[in-house]
């Protein structure tokens, strides 16, 4: 049993990366196959009667992880500098605005359900209903990100940045109406208290880190530096502070050392080394980021029912939810004069989605706002999402779309058109071996010119050590010298 669970495990892994590589050529997000393969995985079993532990305790926690390292990854690639304001300023307003629309919206429907068509356990409460539709509310960075490979540079850079604060500012609403059974100024001063509490938390954990990260010379410094933000993230939520906001700093910090070197407090840290250091935790947090989240959506693919997912009732409700995603997002990319397609399409409800949603408390829950809705919201934006990217021509052309073509032309065009295809991935693959070639080359030397550095100021202090020793010498031998001088003289 042991071995058959390790070798499904590693498998699902491997064709999870393939999903991951193929993605790029077919536009078809790897979360949609990573559902279908966790689903399959389910229905296997049953066939077989294989005995599986309940694992629904497992989700909120890798769901945690993974939104820890996914929001941590993605702010190590925000740039802050002057040029990148208007990004940033339009970035916000395109994820704060359509959230809180359409949240109100969600929530007055949810509450005008609850008042004429509700069961009636539950009492009709607009605080819960807004619990219920903040979740479908926010854009998920897990998926929005990673399927934004195709893009264009700058849509790419929106995407990040609208996905990463859209994930973090969804947090703090949620956690704003959550902890507040009472919504008034009182509740918003201490709010504002948290969020300044934090603010300290996270520059003084911010400095320490980063410390800890120049400074350790052990042969294992990265997993303890992430072991310590997920314990200063899990110990800010216990105090109920938006610990989100640490995670974001704390990674916007140490992907812009370029830009703060500048400052005079900054220059204390070994700068060089722990730019050096970042690339490598850059490097590694990429890895492990793909491992948590290629667990956490097969985990959820197999949790999935079947029989949930053709609820016609639910069904109905979360489509509508859709349409009104997409409607309220175009609207708001016109009105911000951002470029609307494929923008449009790229609005994913995902992991931060079913983060919430099981953060719900039971008490707090309304029947509407099922995990069945939730599943169904998730796939629909993710399918529309999938089919607004593949016919997207912006930078590349899709698998298919490359293949109709060539179906269509003539024997000698299609070998011309392969052979510059190949002759173009050739020099891409040898421009890249050469950057990655260069970038070594360029940690290697400033490793090495750090040694000898070292060596040389060893060498400088060791020579002048044996100066001021040849010197004390030649004054002993003086003394001596002059002392049997005396004893003659006095003979």
């Amino acid at each position: 049993m042991t071995n058959t669970f390790i070798i499904s495990f590693c498998v699902l892994i491997i064709v999870a990366y393939i999903f991951d590589l193929t993605t790029s050529k077919t536009k078809i997000p790897s979360v949609i196959l990573l559902l279908i393969l966790g689903w399959g995985a389910q229905q296997i079993t049953g066939v077989f009667n294989i005995d599986i532990p309940k694992l629904d305790g497992l989700l909120p926690i890798l769901g945690t992880i993974g939104l820890i390292v996914i929001v941590l990854e993605g702010s190590l690639e925000l740039e802050l500098n002057k040029s990148k304001l208007p990004l940033i300023k339009k970035s916000i307003v395109v994820a704060l605005i359509p959230m809180m629309v359409l949240g109100f919206i969600l929530a007055g429907a949810f509450y005008y359900y609850q008042i004429h068509y509700g069961t009636g356990r539950i009492d009709p409460d607009f605080r819960k209903a807004l619990i219920g539709a903040i979740p479908l509310s926010v854009i998920s960075s897990a998926i929005a990100i990673p399927s934004a490979v195709n893009l264009g540079k700058k849509n790419k850079e929106f995407v990040t940045y609208e996905s990463s604060l859209s994930d973090i500012l969804g947090v703090l609403f949620f956690d704003f109406v959550f902890r507040n059974t009472v919504i008034d100024f009182d509740s918003l001063w201490i709010f504002l208290l948290q969020l300044l509490i934090i603010a300290l938390v996270s520059f003084i954990a911010t400095i320490g880190l980063s410390y800890l990260l120049a400074r350790i010379n052990h042969q294992i410094k990265f997993v303890p530096i992430i072991i310590l933000v997920i314990l200063i993230y899990t110990i800010s939520k216990i105090y109920h502070l938006p610990a989100l906001i640490f995670i974001m700093l704390f990674g916007m910090f140490l992907g812009n050392l370029e830009e703060i070197k500048r400052i005079k407090f900054i220059q204390r840290f070994k700068l060089q080394k722990l730019e050096n250091e970042v690339t490598k935790f850059h490097e590694i947090l990429r890895e492990g980021t793909f491992l948590v989240r290629v667990m956490f959506f097969l985990l959820f693919g197999f949790l999935i029912k079947t029989e949930e997912l053709l609820d016609l009732e639910t069904f109905y409700w979360s489509s509508s939810i859709v349409a009104l995603i997409f409607i309220i997002r175009f609207i708001q990319l016109k009105i911000s004069k951002v470029q609307v397609m494929p923008l449009m399409f790229v609005a994913p409800r995902g992991l931060i989605t079913i983060l919430l949603f099981l953060y719900i408390a039971p008490q707090d829950n309304i029947d509407l706002v099922s995990e069945t809705l939730i599943t169904q919201v998730i796939l629909l934006t993710v399918i529309i999402m999938m089919i607004g990217l593949m016919f997207n021509k912006e930078k590349d052309e899709t698998f298919f779309t490359r293949m109709r073509e060539k179906m269509s032309m003539g024997s000698s065009d299609a070998e011309i058109d392969l052979e510059v295809e190949k002759e173009e991935k050739a020099e891409e693959e040898i421009a890249e071996e050469k950057a990655v070639k260069n970038k070594k080359e360029l940690l290697d030397n400033a490793y090495l010119a750090e040694n000898i550095v070292k060596n040389n100021i060893a060498k400088e202090i060791s020579a002048e050590l044996e100066e001021t020793e040849e010197t004390k010498d030649e004054q002993i031998d003086g003394i001596d010298n002059d002392s049997d001088k005396d004893k003659d003289n006095t003979k």
